[in-house]
């Protein structure tokens, strides 16, 4: 994908500007990711007196999260750790009951947002077995899996969990296995040149406060790393499916389904696995907001066309919580993707006679074919239980998603070896509505449909 247009790149700069201004921001950059690749950065403000670039540093605060996690779905794909495992069985002696891996991934612990003593976004940090050791009871704060409840203390938890599976710290483990394999050589624990500094706005006075840094410690995998905007480019393409071998992307497809919601009945934002998500401009995007003091940044990615959009500034507040939205929809409204040529399949596999309607009792339902040799099963009025299946290698079909995700689907097949009905997970389906010559459970009534 070549760079934006240049007529978008004004719009996208405009956009930014106004933030800038408006937010009273030292510095803002953001950029936009399509295909994979890096399509447009602008900058405004003033890093050292001269405009920010694309291998600046900021500070990403809780994005940090999320390198975390992916090193934790690493062991889970090895076999090392269970999503449902209590984190003792990792992290022995700790005293925070029978949360598991899963739960601390998506925030449904119960375990309290911040750690035991000081503010520890600003002073420095204590060891790991300093902190755990004044972890008790009290801690938990919810039932674990009640509810959403974001917790800093529980990401201090898996970094542990990491650095006992590896015999390295959290981020000698993040560097070795998620950035250098991305290319993300500029993201590191602490600032290297040319990095920004962190400030505090005055509300009422256009002057500025320095805000502390330091090293968080045990607090560390909730929040410290330094990044630039072409390294959060390449986060932004590896949540777009662009994985390069980190994890494979069934993986992060997985991180990226709904775990929990975190503003009730709109469902506009809510958590997978170490993954914040929200909805907006009807788009369903999968990233991470970072704050620290002095700091905020933002990626978000939409794995559905592969375009992903960021933001860093060096300010403790001022940017609005639409801005990325906002520069998506300048890239839709002015460079909308176009669809991808269709093409006819050249080889069905004998999956044609499979088809066309068939009815779960009266409810008419259509069965197709997938361009990459899937089913779909869906109902004709578009409305209710549908799923997307895969082979297997006994005959069997494996749904992937929807209300029959992990249920398995069967052809059976009549003497002559045409399919007579579908048995889908003990409901069965026929070519016509409650087809007699079907084995369909509780029988059909001998005497047929009446008026």
């Amino acid at each position: 994908m070549s760079p934006v247009l240049e007529s978008t790149a004004r719009l996208l700069l405009r956009r930014i500007a106004v933030e800038q201004a408006q937010g009273r921001l030292p510095s803002l950059t953001a950029a936009v990711v399509r295909d994979g690749e890096l399509a447009w950065f602008g900058a405004r403000g003033r890093v050292d007196g001269a405009a920010p670039t694309p291998d600046t540093q900021y500070r990403i605060g809780s994005i940090t999260k999320s390198l975390v996690a992916t090193v934790v779905m690493r062991l889970r794909d090895e076999g090392r750790v269970g999503l449902l495992d209590p984190i003792g069985e990792h992290v022995p002696g700790l005293d925070v009951g029978g949360v598991t891996v899963a739960q601390l991934l998506s925030h449904t612990s119960g375990l309290s947002a911040e750690s035991p003593g000081a503010w520890w976004e600003r002073t420095p940090g204590v060891p790991a077995g300093e902190l755990f050791a004044d972890l008790g009871p009290d801690t938990v704060k919810h039932r674990p899996g009640r509810r959403f409840h974001y917790s800093n203390v529980g990401f201090a938890l898996l970094g542990e969990l990491v650095a006992r599976h590896r015999g390295v710290s959290w981020e000698a483990a993040v560097r070795e296995e998620v950035l250098r394999p991305l290319g993300m050589k500029d993201t590191t624990p602490r600032p290297r040149a040319p990095h920004a500094l962190g400030y505090a706005v005055h509300p009422w006075a256009d002057v500025l406060l320095p805000e502390p840094e330091h090293d968080a410690g045990a607090m560390a995998p909730a929040g410290q790393l330094w990044s630039t905007p072409a390294d959060l480019a390449r986060w932004a393409a590896f949540l777009a499916g662009d994985t390069a071998g980190v994890l494979d992307p069934d993986t992060v497809a997985e991180m990226r389904e709904p775990a929990t919601v975190d503003d009730g009945d709109t469902w506009t934002g809510g958590f997978g696995l170490g993954l914040q998500l929200a909805r907006a401009g009807g788009r369903r995007l999968a990233g991470h907001t970072g704050s620290m003091p002095g700091f905020l940044a933002t990626v978000w990615a939409d794995p559905s066309d592969r375009v992903g959009v960021l933001f860093t500034a060096n300010s403790t507040t001022g940017v609005s919580r639409g801005l990325l939205v906002e520069l998506l929809a300048i890239l839709d409204q002015h460079e909308p993707r176009l669809p991808e040529e269709w093409h006819p399949v050249a080889d069905t596999a004998g999956l044609l006679e499979l088809t066309g309607p068939w009815y779960w009792g009266p409810s008419a339902y259509v069965l197709r074919l997938l361009p990459e040799g899937g089913l779909s099963l869906t109902p004709m009025t578009g409305v209710g239980r549908a799923s997307r299946f895969t082979a297997r290698a006994d005959g069997t079909w494996l749904g992937l998603d929807g209300y029959y995700a992990g249920e398995t689907l069967r052809v059976v097949r009549g003497h002559d070896g045409s399919p007579v009905h579908l048995d889908l997970n003990t409901f069965v389906f026929t070519r016509t509505p409650y087809d007699p010559r079907a084995d369909v459970p509780g029988g059909v009534d001998e005497g047929g449909w009446r008026g």
